[in-house]
């Protein structure tokens, strides 16, 4: 469990963090980039859940941002000599999102257009976690280049950012709900 009994430590002034296995690095690395990036995604799910008032997505919700901590300490991890220790996103974590997204996608109707993001407000905040979560996920994919990282993190964000837009179309009534582009609308 962890326990915080002072939140500053001043060992960060210089510009660099800790990762898990006590080392440092500069806080602009691509790793400390992509899990401040999970971070970003898990808050703005937690804006989103302000206004979703369907329990079941909501737990969904609170699922996935527990996932997005154990996200985080994967990514805050470097590959260890005994790796069973360390905190790592399962392929178990990924088939639960990937059925719960297919629980949800299975009230909706085929798309016959892109959609725009908006409609009902937890759609809207839906829809820029998606997008926050596509950003995340180019991110982990430039710190994949740089360091090994667990192949899975990359599987579980991309499939998140699925399951973000179907869970936002669900919230706009079903799909019924959402804003369709229109392309070329406003040429002339």
């Amino acid at each position: 469990m962890v326990k915080l009994n002072k939140i500053y430590t001043r060992t960060g002034d210089d510009g660099t963090t800790g990762l898990v296995d006590g080392s440092r690095v500069r806080k602009d690395t691509p790793r400390v980039k992509a899990y401040g990036d999970v971070d970003e995604v898990n808050s703005t799910i937690g804006v989103a859940r302000l206004s979703i008032d369907h329990i079941d997505l909501d737990r969904m919700l609170e699922r996935i941002q527990n996932d997005l901590f154990d996200l985080g300490a994967d990514l805050a991890t470097p590959e260890m000599k005994d790796d069973s220790l360390s905190l790592r996103i399962t392929q178990a974590q990924v088939d639960r999102l990937e059925n719960e997204l297919d629980e949800l996608n299975d009230d909706l109707e085929p798309l016959n257009s892109f959609v725009l993001p908006g409609g009902h407000k937890p759609a809207a905040y839906l829809h820029l976690a998606r997008a926050i979560c596509r950003r995340t996920e180019r991110e982990i994919v430039t710190a994949m280049h740089e360091d090994k990282l667990n192949p899975l993190a990359v599987i579980y964000i991309n499939r998140l950012s699925d399951f973000l837009f179907v869970a936002a179309r669900w919230c706009n009534d079903q799909g019924d709900a959402d804003v369709k582009w229109v392309p070329g609308a406003n040429r002339s």
